[in-house]
């Protein structure tokens, strides 16, 4: 009863809905972001391998347009790695202040403007590393800020666009572009690369995010009930239900991700559609399944994998798992705080990022050590901290907007 009071409309979704649209819109454009933020990686290899880097009394001609349309820069192991890590830097920045100001401003023209100057950015990569390895750092640092913008502040469009029962998978389905993204990249930057040369990759990236900055203008907008696409039927419900070859195996564990997080969203939002679980064990539940079965499928990895492929199947399932928080925890911020949503991501993203800066870090550190058994430390202190993590949700995780959260209604006598 206490669920059919908050949650009054039970019509189930139209697929066909302009909400569905933005959430598969969505997907797109976190595709380009995540492409934009990884390709870098995957060219790295061409950027920096000098082999016959200055040539010899038999290099061909075609060996020198080659470099021609493959510039080779010799960057050292420190300096490579700075500029990998200079566009976590930017996000790290840019986290805080994107969900204060998300509140404040249009996500329209913040998610648009960010998008497109990261596409831009992403453009001119190529001369950057031309002027020096500056350059370069400066332009991700720059990638950094503004694709951390669009991260964080996506997150207020669910707020007005997603009405409670269909919050997880609108967002698992939008949000999933960032597990589907690695696929892709992985797919075709070896191939760009090789047919048409690693600065092609930036350009056509770049170019993409463009294109999809001009469709954001024209589809989104912030309100629901001001867009001329949506149907009267569809902003009445929408309102009234609110409460206030490695290439391909390394992109693999991405694609089963992409696949168990919109399984995840669908099936935590039918679990409460039907009255199944309570709304915070629903959360908990995939909060719980997302950070023990990576830990079980670790262990199967280290213990029982004896083969090339068991080896690669035990990777794809431990990645792919951890997608079951977007059904949990990842979504459970918008249960308590609507109102705050976007600000409280913004910060919790934050947090997040210090492990993913550190995480390289720490790996390394092992790796230097002793190269092989250093993979059990890995996985052990990982495990551990997921746990820890599991512990510490399933004793204080709530999924009742909270009181301070909730919108004072004054009233005049």
């Amino acid at each position: 009863k206490q669920m059919d009071n908050q949650f009054p409309s039970r019509k189930g979704p139209c697929f066909c809905s302009f909400r569905y649209v933005l959430a598969l819109f969505m997907h797109f454009c976190n595709i380009v972001i995540i492409a934009q933020r990884m390709c870098l990686s995957l060219t790295m290899v061409a950027m920096v391998n000098n082999t016959n880097l200055h040539g010899s009394p038999n290099t061909s001609a075609e060996k020198r347009l080659d470099n021609t349309k493959n510039p080779v820069y010799n960057w050292s192991p420190d300096v490579q790695g700075i500029i990998f890590s200079s566009i976590f830097y930017g996000a790290f920045l840019i986290q805080i202040p994107v969900g204060y100001i998300s509140g404040i401003y249009s996500i329209k023209k913040l998610i648009g403007f960010a998008l497109f100057l990261s596409s831009l950015v992403s453009i001119f990569i190529p001369q950057a590393a031309a002027v020096g390895e500056t350059w370069i750092i400066v332009c991700r640092v720059v990638q950094g800020i503004t694709q951390g913008t669009v991260t964080t502040a996506q997150h207020e469009i669910w707020v007005k666009w997603a009405p409670p029962l269909e919050r997880g998978r609108l967002t698992s389905m939008s949000l999933s572009g960032f597990l589907l993204g690695p696929f892709i990249v992985l797919l075709v930057t070896g191939i760009i690369c090789e047919s048409l040369g690693w600065p092609m990759v930036f350009y056509i990236f770049g170019a993409c995010g463009c294109a999809v900055c001009l469709l954001w203008f024209v589809l989104y907008y912030d309100d629901p009930k001001d867009h001329p696409c949506v149907s009267l039927h569809e902003k009445e419900y929408i309102t009234s239900s609110l409460i206030q070859q490695n290439g391909l195996l390394s992109s693999l564990p991405y694609l089963f991700a992409w696949i168990c997080g919109v399984i995840a969203g669908h099936t935590a939002d039918f679990l409460m559609s039907r009255n199944m679980l309570s709304l915070t064990a629903i959360r908990k539940l995939f909060t719980a399944i997302g950070l023990l079965l990576p830990i079980v499928f670790s262990m199967c990895l280290l213990y029982l994998s004896s083969g090339f492929y068991s080896t690669i199947t035990f990777l794809i399932l431990a990645n792919a798992s951890s997608s079951f928080c977007l059904g949990g925890a990842l979504i459970n911020a918008l249960d308590l705080a609507p109102r705050y949503y976007v600000f409280i991501k913004g910060v919790t993203t934050l947090i997040g990022m210090t492990g993913g800066m550190t995480s390289s870090t720490v790996a390394g550190l092992f790796l230097s050590q002793d190269p092989e058994s250093s993979w059990f430390k890995i996985f052990l202190l990982m495990s551990i901290i997921n746990v820890i993590s599991v512990i510490f949700y399933l004793i204080f995780a709530k999924a009742e907007i909270q009181d301070w959260a909730k919108e004072k209604q004054h009233t005049r006598l």
